[in-house]
This record gives structure tokens, sequence and C-alpha cells, in this order.
């Protein structure tokens, strides 16, 4: 009886063995997965809720076995909402780390310097991830940036966001300024900075370019700044043409070449760092500023030198054939 016995317990261990190998193999054998998928982890989910989404994702075999195997292997793990890349072939393990990093899935979308507001919401709009409608928020209100958003999110929470980068980006520039700013308040900072960013591609001239419009500013001149033109015309937008003598000469709340002083709101959404030659605008002379045919511009302190300058970008436009 005792040898049965003890052939007993050796045969409940060995069983026991088994048991927890199979248990410990379950865990971190290869799962069912034969390709790569995403899966949403909505907020508030329990690890039982998203177990058996990913059962009938087929990413587990059994929801059960995996929130068994979940609280001893990963009793401290807690998982995070968002959506997950699921690999091939992921283990139980696998899987639990995936949920529990935080590591979701990145969706970005971009909104360049200078961009106006009108082709914001266009983007957003176009942007099949996003749910929900928006208008065309207001000029100047959005920070332009890269921007993560969830499969989903709605446009408004993604474009609120973007005027709360903005919002918080003036509320720490403006007590910086320097004296030397002529924006009496936020307002014309950004009004300032969006007609600055307009009229440069270099992040190198955009202290100089302040400096020339906040020269003409404090001399009463006009800004005369061609992006103010096109703005009532095409909202912002590429005006694909010349400009028309007629609306040079258009009287209306944004024309510079119309009128003394900024335009009645920012043409555009213009960047921090736009935003920061306009309240340090760099120390110049220089009133005026003409393309150099290289991507940039030459600045002049006078009518005389200015006008020498317009005459030598003429004559690169006639012999590139675009006059």
């Amino acid at each position: 009886m005792r040898g049965i016995a003890k052939w007993a317990i050796i045969a409940a261990v060995m069983l026991l063995a088994v048991i927890a190998g199979n248990f410990v193999y379950g865990w971190t054998a290869p799962g069912p997965l034969t390709r790569e998928v995403t899966i949403v982890i909505k907020p508030g989910s329990s690890i039982t809720l998203a177990a058996e989404q990913l059962e009938k994702g087929g990413v587990i075999k059994s929801a059960d076995a995996f929130v068994n195997r979940a609280k001893i292997f990963g009793a401290t793990s807690t998982i995070k909402a968002g959506e997950f890349v699921i690999p091939p072939e992921a283990s139980n393990s696998d899987v639990l780390s995936i949920l529990t990093s935080g590591k979701t899935v990145q969706r970005m979308v971009t909104i360049p310097e200078g961009w106006p507001s009108i082709m914001v919401q266009e983007r957003l709009m176009a942007n099949d991830r996003l749910t929900g409608s928006i208008p065309v928020p207001a000029e100047g209100s959005v920070l332009p940036d890269s921007y993560a958003f969830d499969k989903n999110e709605s446009r408004a929470a993604l474009l609120l966001r973007m005027q709360n980068a903005m919002t918080k980006t003036i509320n720490e520039l403006w007590p910086k300024r320097s004296k030397a700013t002529v924006a009496k308040t936020p307002q014309e900072a950004v009004t300032l900075a969006s007609i600055v960013e307009k009229e440069t591609a270099l992040k190198s001239e955009l202290g100089k370019v302040a400096g020339v419009y906040s020269n003409r500013i404090r001399q009463g001149m006009m800004l005369q700044a061609d992006p103010t033109i096109i703005y009532p015309i095409t909202k912002g937008k590429p005006l694909g043409r010349r400009i028309r003598q007629s609306e040079i000469a258009d009287v209306n709340d944004y024309n510079t070449y119309a009128m003394v002083g900024l335009p009645k709101g920012p043409i555009a959404n213009p960047s921090r760092a736009a935003i920061e030659a306009v309240l340090n605008p760099l120390e110049t002379k220089a009133l005026f500023f003409v393309a150099d045919g290289k991507g940039g511009h030459v600045f002049a302190d006078t009518l005389q030198e200015h006008n020498a300058n317009v005459e030598k970008w003429y004559a690169i436009r006639r012999e590139r054939g675009e006059m």
C-alpha cells in the first residue's frame, strides 16, 4: 500500500508539473495571429472586457485563460486605453506588455507655419480618421505644429488642442517682449507675426523682416505687404496669379497698400518663431526689402537703394521668363 501511495504522490506531482508547465507555456507560446492587427481599447475597459475583445479579434485563443494568467504573471500591470498594434504570433505575455506600455498608435496631423485657417479646417475635415465637423477657426488662433490624435477623435477636440497651444504660447511670450516691439496687445503681435510669416520662408530673416515692419509702423509708413492684398480675395490661399493694380488700390480692412498701420486681424496662423520675432524685432535701419532670387531677400535703408534692388529682381524674373 505504501508503494502505491508513493507512486500516487509522484503521479500527482508529475500531473501538477504538466499543468503548471502548460499554464506557463500558454502565457509565452506564440499566439494565433497570422498578420499584424490594430486593437482599440476604450477608456475605462477592464482587463476582462479587453480580453473578450482580444478573443473576438483573434489575438488570443481564450479570454478566460488570458485573464487567469494575467492575474498571476502581470498582477501589477494596468491596461491603457488607446489604439495598439499587435504583431503576428504575439503571445499572451506580449499582448499584455503592449496594452500596459501605453505605446499607442501615433496618428499625426501637421499644420504648416503660415497656413490660413480655411486650410486648417480643410485639412482636418479631409482626415477620415477624425469625426464630427468644425467651422473655420478664427484666423491666427491655431499654433502651427504636428499634433497626435487618436482614431475617431473628434475634430473639435483636436482643434481645441491646437488653439490652446497658441494661447499658451502667447501667454508665455507676451510678458517677455522687448521695448522695441510695436505690438500694443497680444492680438496685434499675432497680426503682425502673420504678415512677417507670409513674407519670408527663412527663419533667419524673421527678425529682420519684423524689424523693417516695426520701423515702418513707428514712422507712420504703410506696411505695403503683398499677402494683405491677397487675404480678402482668397482667405489666405495662394492667389495663383499676379496681383492686379485694381487689387492693390482696393480699400478694405486688410490691404496695407491702402492704409497705415496693421490690418484688422491676422492673415494666417503664425509660428512661435514669427511671434517671437515681432515681440523682439531685430534692430535695423532698413525700411524696404525685395526678393533676391535665391529664396531670401535683400534689404535697403533708403528708397533709392530699394529701387535699385527691385530692378535687379525684375531682371532676374525677366531672365526666368516670368515677366
